[in-house]
């Protein structure tokens, strides 16, 4: 209540639905779930839906695109993780282009978010805004040395090379 900016949690944990209601009562507005660690996506994205949250999935770098194809209508955003989860500064994988593309495709005309995570730099950040991601997290590249003076020239530099 303190503020007046949107929140929202990924909870990259093996049962999220036991961590949801906590979350949203914290004020977070969008809940990213994986795929993956749902035993029943639908049931869980319908919760958060049900809370008053917007559902979203996250897709590992393994997880097909396909995983969102029978829960599309629930969902206000997916992730494509471009990396594998678990520590900051990783290299992109090339190959999540494709996916991010697929993804686009699976979702048509509908007003869902894609939202990339991991190796966004300017030097990413065109090729995944081209295949269709709307929403960036960065994190290495933005606050990468000890120099807070260059976060704004980082940021700057991401947004410069979008192709959207």
């Amino acid at each position: 209540p303190l503020v007046s900016i949107d929140f929202e949690a990924h909870l990259m944990v093996v049962d999220p639905d036991l961590l949801i209601p906590r979350y949203i009562e914290a004020g977070c507005s969008t809940i990213l779930v994986h795929a993956e660690a749902c035993t029943h996506l639908h049931r869980t994205l319908a919760t958060i839906a049900d809370l008053g949250a917007t559902p979203a999935v996250a897709l590992n770098p393994h997880t097909p695109p396909e995983a969102i194809s029978q829960v599309r209508g629930l969902l206000g955003m997916v992730l494509v993780m471009t990396v594998n989860p678990g520590f900051g500064g990783q290299a992109f994988i090339v190959s999540m282009n494709d996916k991010i593309a697929q993804v686009k495709s699976l979702i048509g005309s509908r007003k869902i978010d894609i939202q990339v995570d991991g190796g966004i730099t300017a030097a990413t950040t065109k090729a995944v805004t081209a295949a269709g991601a709307n929403v960036l997290v960065a994190g290495s590249s933005i606050f990468n040395g000890d120099n807070p003076s260059a976060y704004a020239a980082n940021i700057a530099a991401i947004r410069g090379a979008s192709a959207l």
